[in-house]
């Protein structure tokens, strides 16, 4: 159902705009596969510590424990 809406909308492009659509679809669903990184634990290393387990969090992982 929603393939055809967008199929629908498509076709009222002008083909001078496609390639332009094209290339973001093209990105979008690239991006989709990308795998996603997993969260850091903090104090969950494996291997060998080095100096990076005392620098400071990034701001977003320390609201994250809020």
């Amino acid at each position: 159902m929603l393939h055809q809406k967008i199929i629908q909308e498509l076709q009222d492009i002008p083909e001078e705009n496609l390639d332009a659509l094209y290339e973001m679809i093209h990105l979008f669903r690239l991006s989709l596969q990308k795998e996603q990184p997993q969260p850091r634990t903090p104090g969950l290393l494996t291997g060998k510590l080095n100096s990076s387990l005392f620098e400071p969090l990034p701001e977003e992982e320390l609201q994250a424990w809020e």
